[in-house]
């Protein structure tokens, strides 16, 4: 009891901190997709705000479907917005609530996988407190569940499924699977928003099917099962048809009466041919080789050697570990005639629950492993299988140090030093663009960021219908590009208020001093780490180690 008491409390604090830190804000960077595949498009839609439009969202083959940002980014600009129309938060608009309004709503629906842990733990075998705390405390559910990745909602949804195909009876004497309406729903939302859900889905859909054959039930009532499924799939699928249809072609039904007064016919017939089935399009730009090449290539094992350490630590380690033992241990199960015709069901369906937890967890990565391009990211949905069955009596118990350490370096690594400045950096320029002086006097801002992430305009908070600032990303652009357009720019001052920045790490902040400018201004933001150009470890050991892991924000002097 005593134990259980200490569990409880610990889940509570590492709660609050999950929710606190989202508030305070984290700075850390994980990857541009956390802005570019959601916040920054409802931005622009929702809030006029100068964006850049990422090719997933270009109208010629647009990869991603717009309900979900719609329904999490969208809504919580419409309510800031809203809030500031009715001169109720007459500021609610800044980067501050652009950042952190979608973040929270994230965060709030990641106790989704909390839920999920709590009602689960008793199913699987495991203790659900242990459980918890393992959840809680992991630097994956701390940083990657409060971000506005589509990896983050695919893990929600799969958490939902594993909920509900792991129903009991009341008398816990068999399994009863249920509600197969809302396992067609959330298997086709989960499609929609990135196709890759299928390789999560597929083992929890084998386990509810093997539940409903194996239930006895008439075979009418599994064909009503199987059929409310499909159906439900049907229609949710057809949901996000038209909302994406509509959304990504303009299509007004309006427009499409008052055209030669069509029929109901010609209408139908016209949005059959501007329909958008966005999965079907992200399935055959991912499906190239060439393409995926663009984004970076990968070993076929980085998945499981690599990003599953990374994200998970020991957990992953000790998860391979017992997969051999479960695969030595039924391998020879295979080999036998019976099995082919009875121990299958037998295997998923009355088998211990950590060997089906490794297939959950394992056959899903099998799966994202086929891709060359592989990013850690792409397995975060795999922590609620993990942590089910690290939460075994005994499993994690004398790796509980090593556990804390590991996600204490995650939480830190990636939740506050990974391009960790440029977050703040855009704070910085957005209170400057807006500050009274600027207001007054029009000014004009050149914002020149190199060697960073992709800066997301709509933190700036600038309308569409400005034209005063100017934002130039140069990605990782080499010393003489840098150079060249460094001094093009500072000799070709327009105006007395214009003003140019260049943000740059401090590991490449020798490079702009061999361009031959001047700077008036000078901000160092701490700390910021790119590992595209990392710290050298000498430089780390000097008295400069600060400016090393630094973002600058480098006024150019007019009079260079």
């Amino acid at each position: 009891a005593g134990a259980a008491m200490v569990a409880r409390a610990l889940w509570a604090l590492l709660a609050a901190l999950r929710a606190g830190w989202c508030l305070l804000p984290q700075s850390g960077y994980l990857h541009p997709d956390e802005f570019f595949q959601a916040p920054e498009v409802m931005a622009g839609d929702i809030l006029n705000l100068q964006v850049y439009y990422p090719w997933e969202f270009l109208s010629n083959s647009p990869c991603r479907t717009v309900v979900f940002p719609l329904m999490t980014s969208g809504v919580t600009y419409w309510v800031i917005k809203s809030l500031q129309q009715l001169d109720i938060c007459s500021s609610c608009i800044n980067s501050y609530t652009l950042l952190v309004s979608p973040r929270l709503l994230f965060t709030i629906f990641s106790f989704i996988l909390d839920y999920s842990v709590y009602q689960l733990a008793p199913f699987w075998g495991a203790d659900p407190w242990k459980a918890l705390v393992l959840l809680a405390g992991s630097y994956v559910t701390l940083v990657f569940y409060t971000r506005t990745f589509t990896n983050t909602l695919e893990g929600l949804l799969f958490a939902l499924l594993m909920v509900l195909v792991s129903s009991r009876k009341s008398s816990g004497r068999s399994a009863e699977p249920r509600s197969s309406s809302l396992l067609g729903v959330i298997t086709t939302a989960g499609f929609f928003n990135r196709p890759t859900f299928l390789a999560f889905a597929l083992m929890p859909l084998l386990y509810w099917a093997s539940l409903t054959v194996d239930s006895q039930k008439s075979i009418k009532t599994l064909i009503n099962d199987f059929l409310k499924f499909i159906l439900c799939a049907c229609f949710t699928a057809f949901v996000f048809i038209t909302a994406d249809t509509f959304y990504f072609t303009s299509v007004s039904l309006d427009n499409l009466y008052s055209t030669n007064k069509s029929s109901l016919i010609d209408v139908i017939v016209q949005l059959h041919d501007k329909m958008v089935v966005t999965p079907f399009n992200f399935l055959s730009y991912n499906l190239n080789p060439h393409n995926l090449a663009l984004h970076g290539s990968h070993p076929r094992v980085t998945h499981f050697i690599v990003n599953g350490v990374m994200l998970f630590g020991i957990l992953h380690i000790l998860a391979i570990s017992a997969g051999f033992k479960m695969l030595k241990k039924y391998v020879h199960q295979l080999m036998l005639v019976r099995w082919c015709y009875r121990g299958l069901p037998g295997l998923l369906v009355h088998s211990e629950g950590s060997p089906m937890l490794l297939l959950f967890y394992f056959v899903p990565l099998a799966f994202l492993s086929l891709f060359s391009h592989q990013e850690p990211r792409f397995l975060i949905p795999l922590i609620l299988p993990l942590v089910l069955f690290s939460a075994s009596p005994s499993r994690a118990e004398k790796w509980k140090l090593l556990i804390v350490l590991f996600n204490l370096l995650g939480a830190l690594l990636f939740g506050c030093l990974h391009q960790g400045g440029l977050i703040p950096c855009l704070f910085h320029l957005e209170q400057l663009i807006h500050s009274p002086a600027s207001s007054s006097h029009l000014q004009h801002y050149t914002l020149l960021f190199a060697h960073t992430y992709m800066p997301p305009r709509f933190l700036l908070n600038i309308k569409k219908t400005d034209v005063h600032v100017e934002v130039i990303d140069m990605a990782g652009a080499g010393e003489e590009t840098l150079c060249h357009t460094a001094e093009q720019r500072a000799s070709n001052f327009t105006c007395s208020n214009c003003h140019i920045f260049i943000i740059i790490p401090g590991t490449v902040r020798a490079t702009i001093t061999k361009c031959g400018v001047s700077f008036k201004n000078e901000t160092l933001i701490f700390p910021h780490l790119s590992m595209e150009d990392p710290p050298q470890i000498p430089v780390l050991s000097s008295g400069n180690w600060r400016s090393q892991l630094g973002l600058y924000i480098l006024e150019l002097n007019r009079d260079h």
